[in-house]
């Protein structure tokens, strides 16, 4: 039985040009247009010195604890790729460090999100690349796997498809799935724009409040 212990290629991405798009624009405004529900859990610091990547998923499923997956995946990856790590969630093993990100980002692959630890955080600090992770720990990882590469995966409570796409920065990661990308990232700059128009409105001091007591009086809330 190979579930569990199996690489396939990824094979499929979502345009370069929509992930330079996505990358202008901030993460909150990707997630509200589909629905709030896209986002991954909070909790995931970025740790790398990069702070904002968009770009296709390359998955992987780790064993918590082990991280003979995630070395293979740092050789396959794309570059441009982001290393989207199932790791359990499990924070008492640290599952990547400098010499595996380092590595993955000479060969090109811009940014990692990893549902587990990660360590050497002042090295990661000053590395030219994303790196999202739930935490820190000195504690080193084991090498045995099993785990998955290219096939679907579970990170931060979000169904991850290989070569999705990933946007992260300071507030956290969200995914878009692949196939409705293009139509997500206009919803998006739609939606920013509009909060443009609200902050200038803010700064002017004529922003509209009218309709929070009307949200409110729809609502039945007494004394409103």
């Amino acid at each position: 039985m190979t579930i569990g212990f199996r690489i396939a290629p990824v094979t499929q991405r979502v345009a370069p040009g929509l992930c330079a798009r996505a990358l202008k624009l901030p993460a909150a405004n990707i997630g509200d247009v589909m629905n709030r529900i896209q986002t991954m859990r909070g909790g995931f610091r970025p740790f790398g010195g990069r702070r904002a990547i968009a770009g296709p998923a390359f998955t992987v499923k780790a064993r918590a604890g082990d991280n003979l997956m995630l070395h293979r995946a740092c050789d396959m990856a794309a570059p441009g790729d982001i290393i989207v790590g199932d790791g359990a969630g499990d924070l008492a093993i640290a599952l990547m460090g400098e010499l595996m990100i380092g590595h993955a980002m000479k060969r090109g692959v811009q940014g990692v999100v990893l549902d587990g630890a990660v360590r050497d955080v002042e090295a990661l600090a000053a590395m030219d690349i994303g790196v999202w992770a739930c935490g820190a720990t000195p504690s080193g990882p084991y090498k045995d796997g099993p785990g998955e590469i290219g096939h679907p995966i579970a990170c931060g409570g979000q169904v991850v498809m290989p070569g999705d796409l990933i946007v992260a920065d300071a507030d956290g990661v969200v995914v878009v799935p692949r196939a409705q990308a293009a139509e997500v990232i206009a919803a998006a700059e739609a939606h920013n724009a509009k909060e443009q128009q609200a902050q200038a409105a803010i700064d002017a001091g004529t922003y509209d409040r009218a309709w929070v007591l009307d949200a409110l009086r729809a609502k039945g809330c007494e004394g409103a």
